[in-house]
């Protein structure tokens, strides 16, 4: 039987993260956007309350919850300030590779001290030249004795110049793609790991984004990631894993959108009329309703398979892939809803509009999610209709 209600305890998580959001982000959202500080103090408070790494196993000191609980937190932090959910989130994507792959030895030795402290993971991918293309990673490892040599640079990391730690992807042999690849827990204090400066961004200013360089940094061979040539499938994984949130992230910042949509046609007198009583701005919302309303439940059902089945890349994908347009959509009507004012930064929208674009690009663009999607439909979907008859030539029935 299909359920579409939250439990009391899923309840309870929505409203603690709501309310959150409107103590501690939505209230200084403006402050770090313009300045560009990383939010340490929202961070922090974000750990205190006990909404940062809800996914570390009961095991490891954490609180054991599954991705649809993080996706519900996720939605309402987003709609309170999308680089503030990016730098808190991060700690979710940033483990992963460890919660997938990582030995006990590991996830006690690197997930039980997230729950004792607010420490942060920036998961290393991503490289000056490769960002969709995870095959394509250039950033070498060597085996030397017990320990590997890494040398190479990521790009766009999340949280990188305040991480404890990376999980980084790297290759034996660039020329074998896929089947080279490997993972890897890198201390940041490790000798020949730096991180450059944080970058200026169109949005998630209140996301510390810098680059990553390893040149001869020695990685000890116990920091390997389920063995040699697991790379490829351990980061597939993750994105299975994390999409899905990407998804609520859009959906928590297309509802923002409507909502200031909606409080501004309240206020707002044209043509001597509020702005609410034209059919042209009422159809406006309702289509970011239904968007937001479609995301919603789509990243449910991604989140649910991740929690549930073996593979959730198929749901993940779709999530991401609509949710993400879906919420550039809903950011740009409601700049067009406040006109002028919309483009100015004295209301909230136009960061809104910024902030949203990032969805469609990164863990995966919009293009990479379709590619995903089309093979599937041509490889791997399985027709409802296993005989399609011929069109034209047909008879009349003879019962």
């Amino acid at each position: 039987m299909i359920d579409f209600s939250l439990t009391d305890e899923q309840k309870n998580l929505q409203k603690k993260a709501r309310d959150f959001a409107q103590e501690y982000m939505l209230p200084y959202a403006s402050y770090y956007d313009k300045t560009g500080e990383f939010p340490t103090p929202i961070v922090k408070k974000a750990w205190e309350a006990g909404l940062m790494n809800l996914g570390i196993p009961k095991e490891y000191g954490g609180p054991g919850l599954g991705l649809v609980d993080a996706c519900i937190a996720v939605e309402e932090f987003a709609a309170g300030c999308a680089g503030m959910t990016t730098s808190i989130f991060a700690n979710q994507l940033g483990p992963e590779p460890v919660l997938i792959a990582g030995s006990h030895e590991q996830k006690e030795k690197y997930l039980r001290p997230l729950t004792k402290e607010p420490k942060l993971v920036s998961f290393a991918c991503s490289e000056p030249g490769m960002g969709s293309d995870v095959a394509g990673i250039k950033t070498t490892a060597r085996k030397e004795g017990d320990s590997y040599i890494l040398n190479g640079a990521k790009f766009w990391i999340t949280n990188a110049p305040h991480a404890d730690y990376f999980t980084v992807f790297a290759s034996l042999d660039p020329s074998k793609r896929h089947k080279a690849l490997c993972a890897f827990i890198v201390d940041a204090d490790t000798p020949g790991v730096k991180t450059g400066k944080p970058v200026e961004k169109m949005g998630h200013r209140a996301s510390a984004t810098s680059s990553v360089m390893f040149r001869d940094a020695k990685v000890p061979g116990e920091n390997l990631l389920a063995g040699e040539g697991q790379g490829f499938r351990i980061a597939m994984q993750t994105f299975a894993m994390t999409r899905p949130a990407i998804a609520a992230f859009a959906t928590g910042l297309a509802r923002a959108s409507m909502e200031f949509a909606r409080a501004y046609t309240d206020k707002r007198e044209v043509f001597s009329s509020k702005l609410r009583e034209f059919e042209v701005i009422q159809f406006k919302l309702a289509e970011m309703y239904m968007k937001v309303e479609t995301s919603r439940l789509l990243y449910l059902k991604a989140a649910w398979a991740a929690d549930n089945t073996p593979d959730a890349t198929i749901p993940a994908s779709v999530a991401k892939a609509y949710a993400t347009d879906a919420a550039m959509w809903c950011a740009s009507e409601a700049v067009q809803i406040h006109g002028g004012y919309g483009y100015i930064d004295q209301y909230p929208v136009e960061k809104l509009f910024r902030d949203a674009k990032l969805y469609q690009i990164y863990e995966g663009t919009s293009e990479v999610q379709r590619l995903i999607l089309g093979r599937f439909v041509l490889d791997g979907y399985q027709p409802a209709m296993e005989n399609l008859p011929k069109w034209t030539g047909q008879k009349a029935p003879d019962f």
